[in-house]
C-alpha cells in the first residue's frame, strides 16, 4: 500500500481539523452544482454499460468528452502541483 500523502497525515494527526474538513466536504457534496456533475457521470457510466461493475473511470479530457481511462492514471494526473495535464 503506498504511503499517506501530505494532507492524508495531517488529518490523521488532527482530530478538529478533520472534524472541519468533514463538515465542509459533507456541504460541499450536496450542493445542487455538485448533484447534478455526479448525476451526469453516472449517467454516462450507465449508458456505455459500466456503471457499478468497478473497472475504469470516465476521464474528462480538454474537449469536454469523457473517456475511459485506468483510475490509476486519471487520478494521478493532477498531482502535488494540481497542475492539470488533461488528454
Amino acid at each position: 500500500m503506498a504511503a499517506k500523502s501530505r494532507s492524508a497525515r495531517y488529518y490523521a494527526s488532527n482530530p478538529k481539523a478533520r472534524a472541519k474538513k468533514k463538515k465542509y466536504d459533507t456541504s460541499y457534496h450536496s450542493t445542487p452544482e455538485r448533484k447534478k456533475y455526479r448525476s451526469e457521470l453516472n449517467s454516462a457510466r450507465r449508458k456505455r454499460g459500466i456503471y457499478g461493475k468497478g473497472g475504469g473511470d470516465l476521464s474528462h479530457t480538454k474537449s469536454g468528452t469523457l473517456v475511459r481511462e485506468s483510475a490509476s492514471k486519471n487520478r494521478a494526473r493532477n498531482g502535488a502541483n494540481r497542475k492539470s495535464t488533461k488528454k
